[in-house]
């Protein structure tokens, strides 16, 4: 586990991964990271993190069945913001179908976590045909239906004074529960202080918004076309409440529910193996 960001940190020496490559969406520079081989899998990470951001372990696991292919959402890593007023998960689901098109994929299995997660639904209402499974990490459906988090924790995690470090051990502690949250801090803080100090605050803003936006407006409902997704979730996700689990299964016909007991928000980051066991099995099933 390498914690840094909203997510994890990979070295790409020991993951097989390629230079960072990139095309132009729109006048903007869009780049992804690439790892493992087989079938593609469109991997989207969540808020404030990029595409290093991914647990080692995580990205190991799932390589062995997957060429992974890892982008920088807008304003982050190599990706440039552009209009900020235009970062939207909509425009994000836009992107990457780009992406697709780029890479001459007609399909791919499409995975994220988080605000990952919802760009990954969006994606999915946007070009069903090109979804050959869909898996969402952390997630909730958006809209009415979705249980919020407190309010405390939205205003912990979109706090940005103090010092990076102190944002650091702020994050973590959302994160990871408790009980991991400490060590965690104390193994990786410094390094997930340095991913924060690198981060834009306008990119952030941007993408707070974004997810305002999700929550408060309601989601269109998936049609008959649309892939039944895999659903994975921590019991101890604050950030994104467990039970929107089943919210996303009312929305999603034939999605099947994975709770990970003890798990965080970085569900991912706590099991890595087991959440790439999960996905391997369900795009196998």
């Amino acid at each position: 586990m390498n914690a840094s960001g909203d997510g994890v940190r990979a070295n790409g020496s020991q993951n097989g991964e390629r230079d960072p490559q990139a095309i132009v969406v729109d006048g903007r520079r869009l780049a992804w990271r690439t790892s493992g081989a087989g079938p593609p899998l469109l991997l989207i990470n969540g808020y404030a993190a990029t595409s290093a951001d991914w647990d080692p372990t995580l990205l190991q696991a799932l390589g062995r069945s997957f060429r992974l292919i890892c982008p920088d959402n807008r304003g982050v890593g190599g990706s440039q913001l552009g209009d900020p007023s235009q970062l939207t998960v909509e425009a994000m689901a836009s992107d990457f179908e780009s992406l697709l098109d780029a890479l001459e994929l007609e399909r791919a299995v499409v995975a994220g976590w988080s605000m990952g997660s919802y760009v990954a639904q969006r994606l999915a209402l946007r070009s069903p045909a090109r979804i050959e499974a869909l898996v969402l990490l952390a997630s909730a459906p958006g809209g009415p239906t979705a249980a919020s988090a407190e309010p405390e924790v939205w205003e912990r995690l979109t706090d940005h004074s103090g010092t990076p470090r102190e944002q650091a051990t702020r994050l973590i502690s959302l994160l990871f529960p408790p009980d991991v949250a400490a060590q965690i801090d104390q193994q990786f803080g410094e390094v997930v202080a340095a991913a924060r100090a690198q981060l834009s605050h306008e990119t952030l803003a941007a993408q707070e918004r974004a997810l305002r936006a999700w929550h408060d407006e309601p989601q269109p409902l998936p049609d008959s076309d649309a892939p039944s997704p895999l659903v994975i979730c921590g019991s101890e996700d604050v950030v994104i409440p467990p039970q929107n689990a089943d919210a996303l299964a009312a929305r999603w016909p034939g999605t099947r529910v994975e709770r990970i007991a003890g798990g965080g928000h970085a569900v991912m980051a706590q099991q890595p193996e087991l959440v790439a066991r999960l996905i391997v099995d369900f795009i196998d099933s």
